[in-house]
C-alpha cells in the first residue's frame, strides 16, 4: 500500500465519523500522506453580522484540513495548539479552499501549515497547528487493505 492509498483509507474512516464537518458543509478533496485538502461554499448561514464569513467557519475549516493531513499516517494525532491569521474577508458564495502540508514531524510532535483560499486563489487566511501523536491508530492496521 502506498502512502497516498493509506491517507485515502484513513480520510474516509475519518470522514464518515465526522458530522461536524459534513454539517458545517465542509468536502473532502485531495489526501496524500501530510496533506489534505478541505473546501466549503460560504452559505448564508456561515456569515457573521458584518455580512462576512465567521472567523469561527474558516477556522474550523483550516482545523479539519490540519485534523486530516496529521492523522494520514494513521497514527491518532491531535492538536496541541493552533493560530489563525486573517488576510482577506470571505464573502457569501466564495468557494473556500483550505490546503494543508505538514512541514515538520519529529518523534511525535508534528508541525503543519494550512493555506485558505478562495476561488480566484486570493489568500483568506494563513493557520498554523502543532500536533502530537497519541496512542492508537485511526483504523486497525488489519482493516487497510
Amino acid at each position: 500500500m502506498t502512502p497516498q492509498d493509506r491517507a485515502r483509507h484513513v480520510a474516509a474512516h475519518m470522514w464518515a465519523a465526522d458530522p461536524a464537518s459534513t454539517w458545517l458543509g465542509m468536502e473532502l478533496g485531495e489526501m496524500d500522506e501530510g496533506r489534505a485538502t478541505l473546501t466549503l461554499t460560504v452559505a448564508p448561514h456561515h456569515l457573521n453580522g458584518h455580512g462576512i464569513c465567521h472567523g469561527g467557519v474558516i477556522f474550523a475549516l483550516a482545523d479539519s484540513a490540519f485534523a486530516f493531513a496529521c492523522n494520514s499516517r494513521n497514527q491518532s494525532t491531535v492538536a496541541q495548539h493552533n493560530t489563525i491569521t486573517y488576510v482577506s474577508p470571505a464573502q457569501l458564495g466564495d468557494r473556500l479552499t483550505a490546503t494543508a502540508h505538514e512541514i515538520n514531524l519529529t518523534g511525535r510532535s508534528g508541525l503543519t501549515d494550512v493555506t485558505v483560499s478562495n476561488q480566484d486563489g486570493a489568500v483568506i487566511a494563513a493557520f498554523r497547528g502543532a500536533s502530537r501523536t497519541v496512542k492508537g491508530q485511526v483504523v486497525a492496521e488489519e482493516d487497510i487493505t
